[in-house]
């Protein structure tokens, strides 16, 4: 027979997402909240993530609301000198573990069960002893795995291996005990990045390392995503770039290049357009030194690694031997479709900010606390999928635009942002909260430069079909 529990929030997932949004819940209700997850420590794939991975944006942005992940510190030495310092994987599950242990379970209100399957309708297993339970649960189910994020130790390869070829995953990078002549790196998104960059800071030769770009990416420059007084100049300037850049493009592809001409966008190769954009960044000292390897396979993506040739979707090239591949070809954040984040007795987290998923969480438990109806919550929390082609660039601002323009109306939302930590341009908001009529002007403009988007949208769709 099944265990009992009543409670009046199940959330189901303790990665960055879940726990931003309990932790913003138990913040701001008395509400009881039990929390199941598959893993045996908080941090969702934090805790089987490569050893050597780090956030690719200032720890000060990530986390949960109510505690600092950081200190600010500016990172003196490496490939990310000057700027803040970026949390380790080491770093993040310590982090997280604290907050569950010294904050949301020692508050009397959060039960959690770690090493548990969530078998749906309310009922979950434990992993180890087969025990499983029944949640009665007063308000809502809380799904926290529905943006699915997926790393390369979490499933094999998606392409064939021919026997006696060496494939892993990079988390097995720092484990390798003897030494290898040649390196073929899979995969060209952030983990293929770091992949690349591991291997060049072990002094690994750029002539012996392979990478399989399926697509080129466009870039951030993670020098314009900063906290701080120190970096507010160059931020206001890039922000006001991008305006400019978009007022004064014809079409999509004059708005990428006045981009990337400003420095909003950067790309590994000027001679490649790229056709991928994931809200990766980059440093200008780490995107120098990707740029040292010129064995760039573009392809497509890897079918079979067979002896002696390795085949792709648009053609094949000869294998090397003694070859080390490093699998980094899991989707991270593949682009969910939208669905409603509220509706009767459910909650499905996702972004509502393009790219932030731990802030959106914590605004989308402030909402449900806040505001009485899910007509009214899902009018401030409309989805905002993540990106993955070049055009979901525009999407994903077209799509939080709509989002701060409604937020622009609502007093109580700009108290709540001024206050959020895991707002991630905090530095740019002014002290008191400013007028609703300075409010709708911003608001008008930011209406004004997604119509412009959208145009240029239907105009590329059109001339592509």
């Amino acid at each position: 027979m099944p265990t009992n529990i009543d409670t009046d929030y199940l959330v189901i997932g303790a990665g960055a997402m879940g726990m931003a949004f309990v932790d913003t819940l138990c913040t701001e209700t008395d509400a009881h909240i039990t929390l199941v997850d598959r893993y045996g420590q908080p941090g969702g794939h934090w805790t089987t993530a490569y050893p050597f991975v780090r956030l690719h944006q200032p720890s000060t942005f990530y986390g949960v609301n109510s505690r600092d992940l950081g200190v600010e510190h500016i990172d003196v030495t490496g490939w990310n000198s000057g700027l803040n310092e970026l949390a380790s994987a080491a770093e993040v599950c310590a982090y997280f573990d604290q907050v569950m242990q010294q904050q949301l379970v020692a508050s009397g209100r959060v039960d959690y069960f770690p090493m548990c399957d969530y078998l749906g309708e309310g009922r979950f297993k434990r992993i180890v002893t087969g025990d499983t339970y029944q949640v009665s649960v007063r308000k809502r189910i809380v799904d926290a795995t529905y943006m699915r994020v997926i790393v390369p130790s979490m499933r094999a390869p998606s392409y064939a291996v021919a026997p006696g070829i060496t494939c892993v995953p990079l988390n097995d990078l720092p484990r390798l005990r003897s030494a290898r002549e040649h390196y073929t790196v899979v995969g060209a998104g952030k983990t293929g990045m770091d992949a690349c960059l591991w291997l060049l800071k072990q002094s690994v030769a750029p002539g012996a390392i392979r990478w399989i770009m399926p697509r080129d990416s466009w870039l951030l420059d993670r020098a314009r995503i900063q906290p701080g007084t120190k970096f507010v100049s160059d931020i206001v300037a890039g922000i006001a770039a991008q305006v400019q850049a978009i007022d004064e493009a014809a079409d999509v592809e004059s708005l990428f290049d006045a981009l990337e001409a400003c420095g909003q966008l950067l790309r590994l190769s000027p001679e490649v357009r790229p056709t991928k954009y994931k809200c990766a960044t980059v440093t200008k000292a780490e995107l120098e030194q990707l740029r040292r390897i010129d064995d760039v396979v573009r392809l497509g993506r890897l079918q079979r690694i067979a002896s002696n040739r390795i085949v792709l979707e648009q053609g094949e090239v000869a294998a090397t031997p003694d070859t080390l591949y490093v699998d980094c070809s899991a989707d991270g954040l593949e682009r969910r479709p939208a669905a409603p984040i509220f509706a009767p007795g459910q909650i499905r987290l996702q972004s509502v900010r393009t790219c932030q998923q731990v802030f959106s969480a914590a605004f989308i438990a402030h909402v449900e606390a806040a505001y009485p109806d899910d007509e009214t919550r899902n009018r401030l929390c409309n989805p905002v999928p993540h990106p993955d082609s070049d055009l979901d660039f525009l999407r994903t601002n077209i799509d939080s635009n709509r989002n701060e323009i409604c937020w622009a109306e609502d007093d109580a939302i700009q108290r709540w942002l001024n206050g959020a930590r895991l707002q991630m341009m905090r530095n740019l908001r002014p002290r008191e909260v400013p007028s609703l009529e300075v409010r709708r002007h911003l608001a008008t403009n930011m209406q004004r430069q997604s119509d412009k988007l959208e145009a240029f949208l239907k105009v590329h769709l059109q001339s592509d079909s």
